[in-house]
């Protein structure tokens, strides 16, 4: 029987326990987690500016027990190529994503985990901006 893989996508800017918790929780959805992380041109498009570098954040992912395989996200459409092309049988993201990738149904199950509550990469920013800004911190 061929082993389960799971895909998943993100920045993963700022690693935090909340990336670590839902890494875990995908790892155990599968044998084998295939991660796409966003490269920083992606990011551009999205409109996010990241703080730590494409080839950094995928070297702290790939680092990541339980995460088999790191690949570059390039673009949106990319999806149902690399679900074909990697032989995917779960497509999994944060329930913060509920629905939006519901068109990949037709290639593989879809599921969505929930977040670590109370944590997220947007978050951890505004904190650190409000942080430098009462300490009247210039970087």
């Amino acid at each position: 029987m061929k082993p389960k893989i799971v895909l998943t996508y993100g920045t993963f800017d700022m690693f935090h326990i909340g990336h670590l918790n839902l890494l875990q929780r995908l790892s155990a959805l599968g044998e084998k987690l295939i991660v796409a992380v966003s490269t920083d041109e992606f990011n551009t498009v999205k409109g996010k500016k990241t703080l730590i570098p494409y080839e950094q954040r995928a070297q702290i992912v790939s680092a990541i027990k339980g995460v088999d395989l790191v690949i570059p996200e390039e673009n949106w459409e990319q999806k149902i190529d690399d679900i074909r092309n990697h032989n995917v049988d779960i497509f999994a993201m944060g329930n913060d994503w509920e629905g939006k990738f519901d068109f990949l149904s037709p290639y593989c199950k879809v599921v969505y985990l929930p977040r670590t509550e109370d944590i997220s990469t947007t978050e951890i920013k505004k904190s650190l901006d409000l942080f430098l800004l009462e300490n009247e911190v210039q970087l």
